[in-house]
Parts: C-alpha cells; structure tokens; sequence
C-alpha cells in the first residue's frame, strides 16, 4: 500500500512521523516571526523617509537662507526719488527707510530720525500735553461749577485793583513830594540864576535822586501789577471755558 503522508511543509518532515499540533504550532510561530520582519522593515523605511524629509528641510531652508541674506534698503532722498542698496548713506541716515530681503519682501521698517530742532519741538508738545493733563485735573478737583471759577477770579482782581489803587496813592505822594524837592533845588546852583546863590545841600541831592527813582521803580510796578491782572483775567476766563467743555457731556 502506498504511503500517502506529505511531509510537513514548515518542518520538512512526514505529517505521518509530525503530529498535526505540532505543525500548526510551527506554521503560528513561523508567521509571527514574518510578521515581525515586517513590522521591522516597515518602521526602517519610514526612519529612512523622515530622515529624507529632515535633510530636504535643512536644505530648504539653507537655502532660504541664503537668499534672505542679501537684504537690500529701500530709500527716499530731499526729491522725492526712492534708491535702493546695500546700506543708506550717511547723509540719509537720519530719514526713514525700510529694509528688503532677496526676494523684495519688506522684513524691516527704520523710523526717520529728528534733528535737534525737531526733537525740542515735540519734547515742547509733550510738556505741554502733560501740564494741559494735570490742569484738567486740577479744574476738575477743585471747583464744583463755573460760579466757583468765576467767584474766585472776581476775589484775586479786586484784591488787584486795590493794590493799583494803592500804588497810584503812593505814586502821587511821590509825585507831590518830588516837586517840592525841585522847588527847593530851584533855590541852589545850578538851578538858580541868583549870583550869591548856595550850593545845594548833599542830603537835598540824595532826596532828589532817591525820590525820582522811586518814582521810576512804582510806575514800573504798577505797569507788571496792570499787565497780571490782565493776565488773570484771561487765565480764569479761559479756565471757565475750559471747565464748561470738560463737565458738559456731548448730546447723543
């Protein structure tokens, strides 16, 4: 009788001498192990795809990098006509320009700079700013409404015309009392035209003289005195204004 047993096609030997467990154990391990070749094989081809990509990466952007290096300045001259190179030169140094990489694409911006004259102008505008800013506060902490303003400036001009209704006093006294020293002063050389006339007194001079320069200095006073009332006048006048525009709300 022919024996009709197959040998085992993972061990090689008859299925008759192999107990059929025993093969299909091998057959599982053998596929396991293919299994993992696989798995193996496919995990290295995608560490050699990323390490591609990554050196495709490194080489693009050495590339755009080099490019980018070239940048270029983009200027404007006293004409209006725009230049372009590779630096701004020195008398343009204070002007605005803008910086372009290789490929024309603004990645830079220089703000134009500001000569003395300038630079004190806006240093003004500020300061002025900031003390506009605190009388605003200032107004708006200290009175309650315009009569508050308007009581307050009324008090300081009449204390005011006192003072100038004093000086004008005081400024006639002067006035008086400087001519009766010249009356005197009449009375001596050089003035008077007598040939026995006397030498003026050295305290009658000294009067003179200190009387017509006090009366130099209170015409002086009272001019400064005439010009700050003025002055508050206008100070509170403005200040109302302003007063009127920071408490009324506009109408919606």
């Amino acid at each position: 009788m022919r024996n009709s047993s197959r040998p085992c096609a993972l061990t090689g030997s008859s299925t008759a001498s192999t107990p059929p467990d025993a093969c299909r154990r091998t057959r599982v391990v053998d596929n396991g192990t293919r299994m993992d070749h696989r798995r193996n094989l496919v995990a290295s081809l995608a560490a050699c795809c990323a390490a591609v990509l990554a050196m495709g990466a490194a080489m693009g952007a050495d590339s755009t990098g080099s490019s980018g290096g070239a940048k270029v300045y983009r200027w404007v001259d006293e004409k209006g006509e725009v230049h372009y190179g590779d630096s701004v030169p020195s008398q343009y140094s204070q002007s605005e320009s803008t910086l372009l990489n290789g490929q024309g694409v603004e990645v830079g911006h220089v703000e134009g700079g500001k000569n003395a004259a300038q630079q004190a102008e806006q240093a003004r505008a500020t300061g002025a700013a900031q003390q506009r800013a605190q009388h605003d506060q200032f107004l708006l902490s200290t009175y309650l409404s315009t009569k508050d303003i308007e009581q307050l400036r009324d008090e300081r001009v009449a204390l005011m015309e006192g003072q100038i209704r004093a000086a004008l006093i005081y400024i006639d006294t002067l006035g008086a009392r400087l001519t009766a020293l010249q009356d005197r002063a009449m009375r001596f050389k050089p003035y008077s035209s007598e040939p026995n006339a006397r030498r003026m007194p050295d305290d009658l001079a000294e009067d003179l003289i200190h009387t017509l320069n006090e009366t130099g200095s209170q015409h002086q006073a009272l001019d400064a005195k005439r010009r700050e009332e003025a002055d508050t006048q206008t100070q509170f006048n403005s200040d109302i204004q302003r007063y009127r525009e920071l408490t009324t709300r506009p109408r919606s």
